[in-house]
């Protein structure tokens, strides 16, 4: 249990790549760090790797995939009676060669469940411990994409089948078998990705609109450049595993190693640089370490308030929040 004067904050998919690296450099800065993974023995290995003080960390079990762990870990958390200084939904699944959706213990598409479903439930749940906290750095930071946001290539370069999120039917059709993607069209699971990523910039903005004035909690999403070499792709095809790094890196000179992104993560968490909230970070110069930070504007998709509203509404009725 971290002492009083610690900050704490939660960081989801923490066992490995940008997660992990998010938790080591927050470590570095004082904080204490929970680490919502689905595999607390690759977690202990990864602590143990890294050379991160077992101390400052805790390791607890969590599966956004499902709804009843998402509500179990937010009441185990509440057993052991820490305050809470931020959450970090950074875990997400990406499983681009799917023919079939997989899906959820609640039946919904397993992309969307995970990366989008089960983070607005989790953040949803932990909005009252942040509140508590009697610390002035509270803040709610989730992990965005640059291929759901197509303000960031200011049209320069296509996006195969991009996120496009229709008018919701999928959701409001209940999300389950035969349904699923947001839109409710023909299975993508690349898109299914990115569908799940818009969201979670569009909630992020939505939780600052409701949430933002009467608590002082700071909700902001990144991105902290092209980490091209992390688990995230392990279901992708070996020659895509074996260009796709040195392509970011020589090519689109969009490439960042795991130690800078988990850096820049850390700092949108616990900096005072990143105190303004409603803000999507991104960086200059982004495989430089002293890249410049700005905020990046987000696309029509991502700011249409109406779509925001009718996501939020229709996300928590599949989740099971109301009012």
């Amino acid at each position: 249990m971290p002492a009083a004067d610690t900050p704490t904050a939660i960081v989801t998919g923490a066992s490995s790549g940008v997660g992990l690296h998010a938790t080591q450099a927050l470590v570095a800065r004082g904080w204490h760090v929970v680490m919502a993974c689905r595999d607390l023995g690759k977690a202990g290995d990864a602590i143990r790797r890294l050379g991160i003080d077992a101390a400052a960390v805790t390791a607890m079990h969590l599966d956004l995939g499902s709804l009843d762990s998402v509500r179990r870990f937010v009441e185990n958390y509440r057993k052991r009676a820490d305050a809470l200084e931020a959450l970090v939904c950074n875990a997400a699944v990406y499983l681009p060669q799917l023919d079939q959706p997989m899906r959820s213990r609640e039946g919904y598409e397993i992309s969307v469940a995970t990366n989008h479903l089960g983070h607005f439930l989790l953040a949803n749940l932990m909005i009252d411990d942040l509140k508590q906290s009697r610390s002035p750095v509270r803040r709610l930071v989730t992990l965005g994409t640059i291929t759901a946001n197509t303000a960031e290539f200011a049209g320069r370069i296509p996006i195969p089948t991009p996120a496009h999120l229709g008018e919701l039917e999928g959701l409001a059709g209940g999300f389950k078998a035969p349904i699923a993607m947001i839109d409710a069209g023909r299975f993508k699971p690349g898109k299914a990705y990115k569908d799940s990523k818009l969201c979670n910039m569009i909630v992020s903005r939505e939780l600052h609109r409701r949430f933002h004035d009467t608590t002082g909690i700071v909700f902001n999403t990144l991105y902290p450049g092209c980490v091209a070499d992390t688990g995230l792709f392990r279901h992708t095809p070996a020659p895509f595993r074996a260009l796709f790094p040195p392509f970011q890196k020589y090519v689109t000179r969009g490439y960042v190693d795991q130690a800078l992104a988990g850096e820049r993560v850390a700092q949108v968490v616990a900096d005072p640089g990143f105190c303004n909230s409603g803000l999507h970070w991104s960086w200059g110069g982004r495989r430089s370490a002293d890249g410049t930070p700005f905020a990046q504007s987000l696309s029509s998709q991502a700011t249409d308030q109406a779509r925001a509203e009718r996501l939020w509404d229709l996300s928590a009725g599949l989740v099971g929040l109301r009012g």
